[in-house]
């Protein structure tokens, strides 16, 4: 059945199911450069490549840095569902007032939270739209592979 599009609708504007951590793309993209690693021996012939390029002898710290990117950037369940920042201070005021999104909140355009965090023409148009017809619009854009426009 899959996830409501409206539950990937971020606070501030953003919907998480176009965003790369949602769909898993670092972690595929890690997982595909290791298995090309490994293919052509690079994970066993380091140490030979590095009298070639000394970069090599920073193998194992490469690792580690490939297995950090999945820990940070794997996965992510969406804003609503725990993911991103847990002291993202525009989650916190929407938690605090009670809102999905700050599209209706009368100090949208003044906030001191949020500054330069909101998406705020995306978030007019969640006003506009409604979070759901927003979110079902997102929802078709992503599946299509369209980018919605940047932050959104």
């Amino acid at each position: 059945m899959g996830v409501n599009p409206r539950n990937l609708v971020g606070y501030c504007g953003l919907y998480c199911g176009s965003c790369s951590m949602y769909q898993g793309k670092f972690t595929k993209a890690v997982q595909d450069l290791r298995n090309l690693l490994a293919a052509y021996g690079f994970d066993k012939s380091y140490s030979d490549l590095a009298k070639w390029e000394p970069a090599f002898k920073n193998y194992k710290e490469f690792e580690g840095v490939m297995d950090g990117i999945v820990r940070l950037f794997g996965s992510c369940p969406g804003c609503i569902s725990g993911g991103g920042d847990p002291n993202c201070l525009v989650r916190v005021c929407c938690k605090q007032k009670a809102r999905a999104t700050c599209a209706k909140c009368a100090e949208i355009n003044n906030c001191q939270v949020a500054q330069g965090r909101l998406q705020l023409e995306e978030l007019r148009r969640i006003g506009d739209m409604g979070v759901d017809r927003w979110a079902d619009e997102m929802k078709m854009k992503s599946d299509a592979g369209s980018q919605p426009k940047e932050g959104s």
